[in-house]
């Protein structure tokens, strides 16, 4: 159960923070126009972040579930940085 809810909330957060930098950097011509490239990077982030979790607390949460649930956050955290940090600034687009 853990994998789909944290895979979501996982891709649900960098898909916003994402969003909050395309718009601070004025990428696009206005919101609707970056809607199916958030859409395709959500999808990919939220099924990378499901494998991370379930590879996570299926393996480490048989031992001790609060350590496998931090070590989830921590790498759920990690996962979405390296995520914004790639996509913040499209080519082109300097803010």
């Amino acid at each position: 159960m853990a994998a789909p809810v944290g895979g979501l909330a996982t891709g649900a957060l960098g898909t916003v923070l994402l969003a909050a930098a395309w718009k601070a950097c004025d990428v696009g011509v206005n919101g609707a126009a970056n809607g199916l490239a958030l859409a395709f990077y959500g999808a990919v982030l939220t099924t990378v972040a499901a494998v991370w979790w379930g590879v996570l607390v299926g393996y480490l949460g048989r031992w001790n579930l609060a350590v496998s649930l931090l070590a989830g956050i921590a790498g759920a955290a990690a996962i979405v940085w390296i995520f914004v940090a790639l996509l913040h600034v499209p080519n082109g687009y300097r803010c």
